[in-house]
């Protein structure tokens, strides 16, 4: 198809799963300039090069408002409404919240690539407004936040009759987004980092690191953030005293460490290659909370771990129970030990081979294709 195409991001801020979406459009995509509200170029700068990137109103805010989005809240529904789009045949917007938000021409075609409704404003809202606004100070700000959250929830409904075609990155999302915006989505899977090496590979790399030796410890990579549920795995493995690594930062990462016992450590962000040999090294797995994909359970089922993950979401779709994990049922810290434990006992009944098959299924590779044929199906 011979089209202008543009992508539109929330925030490029940082990398994560929705991050690496768009990498893989942007790759797709290689003319098309990225929208986004905030860009950092020092921590994303390497897969999204500045001159390609075009950036709103908020960008000229002060630093520290940029840093804190919870106060830009207000200004983000105006935020993808200034984007001038009139010159693209098609438009991709990568959204978690507010980039479906795009005025575009009639002529144009919008794609929705939807990582969740608005969490905030809808299935998440109450723990939301309990841990933004808790403390004698804030207390006073929750009415207000209240009637603000209630505008937001107006603005996001009508904003997605915007779309012309919604893509789930879940059937979780895709229930999501039928319950909320009353739309039908295409579900097609996010790309994954798979690893696939071979036996000889995999033999070769032996690090030690924290003095633990390969296949002693439990691995977590997340971003620590009250919803992502880590403290109940901490809690756990602290009763459960076996080491346990942690990747990634956020602002519960202070709250946590002082929390955690010795076997519990704490690592902060590290270089992919970095994140690779820990996950070439663990015992297992663990994803404490509700995904609506969970790109990192597949990484680590890239390398042939088994997974302990919790039973909603998007990992009900991609963890074989029995054979490339297990779950636990409640958010507590009591059932995830028990399923710890049940992860040690059925060690020897997990192959590798089967879990590295498992992670497959969900390679970039498969991405790219099955969006290039979603997009030449479109009628413009």
């Amino acid at each position: 198809m011979n089209i202008k195409v543009a992508l539109v991001h929330d925030f490029l801020i940082r990398k994560g799963g929705a991050e690496r979406v768009l990498k893989a459009l942007a790759e797709m995509f290689p003319e098309a300039p990225i929208y986004t509200f905030l860009y950092d170029e020092k921590k994303v700068g390497d897969d999204f090069p500045a001159e390609r990137v075009r950036t709103s109103f908020l960008q000229k805010f002060p630093g520290f408002l940029r840093k804190r989005q919870r106060f830009l809240l207000p200004f983000l529904p105006i935020a993808p409404e200034t984007f001038d789009l009139r010159e693209f045949d098609l438009v991709i917007s990568s959204s978690s919240a507010f980039a479906k938000g795009i005025i575009t021409k009639p002529k144009t075609i919008h794609v929705c690539y939807c990582h969740s409704p608005m969490r905030y404003g809808w299935d998440w809202y109450h723990e939301y407004i309990q841990e933004t606004f808790s403390g004698s100070f804030a207390k006073f700000a929750k009415w207000p936040a209240k009637l603000l959250m209630h505008y937001m929830r107006i603005w996001d409904r009508h904003a997605s009759d915007r779309v012309e075609y919604f893509i789930a990155n879940s059937q979780t999302t895709a229930r999501r987004i039928a319950k909320y915006y009353r739309r039908d989505a295409k579900i097609i899977y996010p790309p994954v980092n798979i690893t696939l090496e071979d036996e000889g590979a995999r033999r070769a790399q032996n690090s030690i690191t924290y003095n633990l030796k390969p296949k002693t410890y439990f691995l977590i990579v997340s971003q620590l953030t009250p919803y992502k549920k880590i403290d109940i795995a901490v809690e756990a493995f602290n009763k459960l005293g076996f080491p346990l690594i942690i990747i990634g930062e956020g602002k519960q990462r202070k709250e946590l460490e002082k929390a955690a016992k010795s076997n519990v450590k704490f690592l902060g962000w590290q270089a992919d290659e970095v994140v690779k040999e820990y996950y070439r090294n663990c015992l297992a797995f663990v994803f404490p909370g509700e995904e609506d994909f969970g790109i990192t359970a597949i990484e680590a089922m890239s390398f042939g771990k088994p997974v302990l993950a919790f039973r909603k979401g998007g990992l009900t779709e991609t963890v074989e129970e029995g054979l490339t994990g297990e779950f636990f049922d409640d958010p507590e810290p009591e059932i995830l030990a028990d399923g710890v434990r049940r992860i040690r006992e059925n060690l020897n009944r997990y192959d590798p081979e089967h879990i590295r098959d498992q992670a497959k299924k969900f390679s970039e590779k498969r991405f790219k294709s099955e969006i290039k044929d979603f997009v030449q199906k479109l009628k413009p």
